[in-house]
C-alpha cells in the first residue's frame, strides 16, 4: 500500500528535486567562476538544503543528535556507515561549517547536473573502484587537503551503500591513508539511521514518512592511538548504533 500511495508522491519530489539539480548548476558555476571557492560552497550548501526540503514532500524528517562535541578549527575524517544519497545531503548541509569533501566514485562524476561539477570542483576527489592503485595517490591528496585547510575529509568505508541498513565490512585502506597524511585530524564517526527506507522500492518511489537521526559519536583525535586501535574503535562507534 505505501508503494502505490508513493508514486505520485514522488513523482512530485523527484521533478523538483532534478529541477533543483538543473537550476543549481549554472548558479554553481558562477559562483566559483566568478566568487571563488566561498560563493561556490555557499551554493551547494543552499542546493543542499533545498534537497532536503523537498524530501518533507515525503514524508521525510532529520535529526542531527551531538553536532557540539565536534572540535573547530581542526581538519576532520568524518567516517559514516551509507544507506542512501541522502547521507550525503545530510552531510553537507548538516556540517557545513566543517567544508565536507567526500571520497566519491568516479561514475558520479559525469553527467550529474550539480552533482558531478561540485564533486569536480568542490575539492572532493574522485576513484575508480576497479583500478586500487589509483585511489591511493588520490585519497592522498585529500588527506593533504584537509590538514592543509582544517576542512572535512567524509569516507563511507562499507565501499558502497546497504539496502537493508546492514552495515557491510569497513575497509582500512581510504581510512588509513587519511590518517597517514592527515596526522593532526579527529576522527568523527558517524552512525545514520533510516535513509536506507527512503530508497527501499529504488529511487522511485521513495519511502514515505521516515525520520533520517545522524548521531555523531564522541570525536578523537588520529595521534592518540595506533591505527589499528583507531580502527576497531571507529566501527564499534559507528555500527553499534545502527537500527535494523
Amino acid at each position: 500500500m505505501e508503494k502505490i500511495l508513493s508514486y505520485p508522491i514522488s513523482a512530485i519530489a523527484v521533478v523538483l528535486f532534478f529541477l533543483a539539480l538543473i537550476v543549481f548548476h549554472p548558479i554553481q558555476w558562477i559562483c566559483l567562476n566568478v566568487f571563488g571557492y566561498q560563493a561556490h560552497k555557499k551554493s551547494v550548501d543552499y542546493l543542499n538544503f533545498i534537497l532536503l526540503r523537498i524530501g518533507h514532500v515525503v514524508g521525510t524528517t532529520y535529526k542531527v543528535e551531538n553536532r557540539e562535541l565536534i572540535p573547530e578549527n581542526k581538519p576532520l575524517i568524518v567516517v559514516a556507515n551509507h544507506q542512501s544519497l541522502f547521507d550525503i545531503i545530510g552531510i553537507i548541509w548538516f556540517l557545513r561549517r566543517f567544508h565536507p569533501k567526500f571520497v566519491s566514485k568516479i561514475e558520479l562524476a559525469k553527467g550529474i547536473p550539480s552533482v558531478s561539477y561540485n564533486l569536480r570542483h568542490g575539492g572532493s576527489v574522485v576513484i575508480d573502484r576497479k583500478d586500487p592503485k589509483q585511489a591511493l595517490p588520490v585519497i592522498k591528496q585529500l588527506g593533504e587537503y584537509i590538514e592543509k585547510h582544517q576542512r572535512s575529509a567524509v569516507i563511507f568505508p562499507e565501499g558502497t551503500r546497504s539496502k537493508t541498513g546492514k552495515p557491510k565490512e569497513f575497509a582500512q585502506s581510504g581510512l588509513k591513508i587519511l590518517c597517514k597524511y592527515a596526522p593532526s585530524a579527529y576522527i568523527v564517526p558517524i552512525t545514520i539511521n533510516n535513509s536506507w527506507k527512503l530508497v527501499k522500492f529504488g529511487f522511485f518511489p521513495l519511502g514515505l514518512g521516515n525520520r533520517l537521526t545522524f548521531t555523531i559519536h564522541e570525536p578523537f583525535a588520529v595521534k592518540d592511538v595506533d591505527f589499528e586501535t583507531l580502527f576497531k574503535k571507529t566501527e564499534q562507534a559507528v555500527t553499534q548504533s545502527i537500527l535494523i
